[in-house]
C-alpha cells in the first residue's frame, strides 16, 4: 500500500535530508503550521535584531546592550541601550533610569529618560518622570507627568568642507 501512494505522488521528496530542506527550521515536516515565533525577531526600521521581554518576566537591575528591546514584562533599576531603541508594550512596565536612541511607550514607563532622537507615546501608554529627547510625538490619550527637555538633534559628522579648501 505505501508503494502506491509513493508512486502516485511524485511532489513527496523520497529522502528525509530532502525533506528537512524544503522545511524552514524548526518546523515539523508532517504539520503544516509554520513556527510562530521569528528565533531572531528584528525591528521593522533598522534590521537590527529585537530581544523580547515576555509578560511573565520580571528584571531589576541594570540592562545594558546594544539591540533593540521590546518590553511586555517589568522592568525596575537602569536600562542603558545607547544606540538601539526600547519598546514598552501594551502590558510592559518601567521603572527605570533610561537611555536609548528612540523610545516608544505603548504601556507604561516611569523615571528619568533619555531619547537621543526620539519619543513617541501612543494612545495607550503613558510616561512619568524627566524626560529629554529630541523630538517627541504623542498621540491623543496618551498620558504624560513630569517635565520635559527637548534638545536639538545631534549633527552627524558629514559637514561640508570650509569654503577656503573648495575651488
Amino acid at each position: 500500500m505505501w508503494k502506491k501512494e509513493q508512486e502516485a505522488s511524485s511532489s513527496i521528496p523520497a529522502e528525509p535530508a530532502k525533506v528537512a530542506a524544503v522545511f524552514p527550521a524548526g518546523t515539523d515536516p508532517a504539520s503544516d503550521r509554520l513556527p510562530t515565533a521569528d528565533p531572531a525577531p528584528r525591528d521593522e526600521h533598522s534590521g537590527q535584531a529585537r530581544t523580547k521581554i515576555g509578560k511573565t518576566i520580571k528584571i531589576k537591575g541594570e540592562m545594558t546592550g546594544s539591540e533593540d528591546v521590546h518590553v511586555e514584562g517589568e522592568v525596575e533599576g537602569k536600562v542603558d541601550l545607547g544606540e538601539s531603541a526600547l519598546v514598552v508594550g501594551q502590558s510592559g512596565k518601567v521603572r527605570a533610569q533610561v537611555k536609548a536612541r528612540s523610545i516608544l511607550v505603548w504601556g507604561h514607563l516611569e523615571g528619568k529618560v533619555q531619547a537621543i532622537e526620539k519619543t513617541e507615546i501612543r494612545k495607550t501608554g503613558s510616561l512619568e518622570g524627566d524626560l529629554v529627547t529630541s523630538r517627541i510625538v504623542t498621540e491623543d490619550g496618551a498620558g504624560f507627568r513630569g517635565s520635559i527637555d527637548i534638545l536639538e538633534p545631534e549633527e552627524k559628522d558629514e559637514k561640508a568642507p570650509p569654503a577656503a579648501a573648495v575651488k
